[in-house]
């Protein structure tokens, strides 16, 4: 039934490479095909131009800087923007301080998004500095204030 799994459904999705949880590693990381983190990434991750790769990060993974992957399921915390071409997944403990750009989002009750939904309908996201808003018609912005959930405001 709906609603059954409180995991994260991973799609059966590959894994070449893990950071473990006592890993802490500084820099951007430029990668294709699985990535899994339980450790502390402090620098960009960025999935090669054209790629089918995905990220994990559990609910004991955390990144400082911005996230450009075209599939993301996140349990974790990302401080800095996520942008997805495919999808996003975020799970009950995942916690976004900053923009989410996505194609498709799911959002489990308990996932946090400190900042702005921006849904792209397009291959060509807008690009970092970039006003979404001028992107075009096939964008939305959708911001939240977490102290107060009821202010979600939508600009087209």
């Amino acid at each position: 039934m709906f609603g059954d799994s409180k995991k994260p459904k991973s799609g059966g999705a590959k894994v070449d490479t893990i950071i473990g949880q006592q890993t802490r590693i500084e820099g951007d990381i430029h990668f294709t095909g699985g990535l899994h983190i339980d450790g502390m990434i402090k620098g960009n991750l960025i999935a090669e131009p054209g790629s089918s790769s995905v990220l994990t990060v559990s609910e004991h993974g955390r990144i400082e800087g911005d996230v450009r992957v075209p599939t993301v399921i996140l349990n974790g915390t990302v401080s800095g923007d996520v942008r997805s071409d495919e999808r996003i997944e975020l799970a009950a403990r995942a916690e976004v301080n900053g923009d989410v750009y996505y194609n498709l989002i799911e959002m489990a009750m308990g996932a946090a998004v400190n900042g702005s939904l921006v849904h792209q309908t397009d291959k060509n996201p807008p690009q970092a500095g970039k006003n979404p808003q001028q992107s075009g018609k096939n964008s939305a912005v959708l911001s939240f204030d977490r102290e107060n959930p009821e202010s979600g405001t939508s600009k087209e």
